[in-house]
């Protein structure tokens, strides 16, 4: 019987609300590396190659890009831990005309926690969240939840062949979207949405483990040439 057991706990090993947390924090992580190199937001050799989720992935080498996600994961895991993260935001932005042209949002559920009012924190636009709790998801293998995810990562990358060539003149801001009562760093400050106007958006693939849920958002501005007519 004790056999049974343990053969049935390597089948199925169920990822504590730390370890979810972390696994969350750190797709996010990779996540924003991911979107800077397919986007060309950064020239790809400011980039490394590392594995992660059996994937070849690729990173920022640049210092100050790196410096600057460093301070947004390290306020995030702790965010992530205490359960406050609703909604982490990629904005690409055109540096000349500061107009926003790809928006790629992650929304985060935390399974059993009722929804709570969030504010978007910038380095955050308010809103309110529907009442309810997020139904827990059945337990999943380790395998299972990277398959997941390296399905969206795959996404990420193929999502060149939809969204509209940016000029390369693009920078880029992170938004968090935290709780109202989250305690918030003083060099953190509230941000508007930065929606996308008249935009188009793609539902991607998301991933779930046993605490969390996280579905994938992209929205992208078309091109208008000087006909007139939309550049894909």
């Amino acid at each position: 019987m004790s056999g049974d057991k343990e053969k049935e706990k390597s089948k199925t090993h169920k990822l504590s609300l730390k370890g979810s947390s972390k696994l969350v924090a750190e797709f996010f992580e990779y996540s924003i590396n991911t979107i800077l190199f397919q986007r060309g937001v950064y020239p790809a050799e400011d980039f490394s190659p590392v594995k992660k989720y059996g994937l070849n992935m690729l990173v920022s080498s640049d210092d100050q890009v790196r410096a600057y996600i460093k301070k947004i994961m390290s306020q995030l895991n702790k965010w992530m831990l205490g359960g406050k993260i609703s909604k982490l935001v990629v904005v690409i932005t055109d540096k000349e005309t500061s107009e926003n042209v790809e928006r790629w949002q992650f929304d985060v559920q935390l399974f059993g926690k009722p929804n709570k009012k969030s504010s978007s924190r910038k380095e955050g636009d308010k809103e309110n969240a529907a009442p309810g709790t997020a139904q827990a998801a059945p337990d999943k293998t380790e395998k299972e939840i990277q398959d997941e995810i390296q399905a969206i990562f795959r996404q990420i990358t193929a999502s060149v062949t939809f969204l509209p060539q940016l000029d390369g003149n693009c920078t880029f801001n992170v938004l968090v979207y935290a709780d109202a009562d989250s305690e918030v760093p003083l060099e953190w400050g509230d941000s508007d949405a930065k929606d996308i106007k008249d935009g188009e958006k793609v539902q991607l693939r998301g991933f779930s483990t046993a605490n969390h849920k996280v579905d994938t958002l992209v929205s992208y501005r078309y091109l208008t040439s000087q006909s007139g007519e939309r550049d894909m």
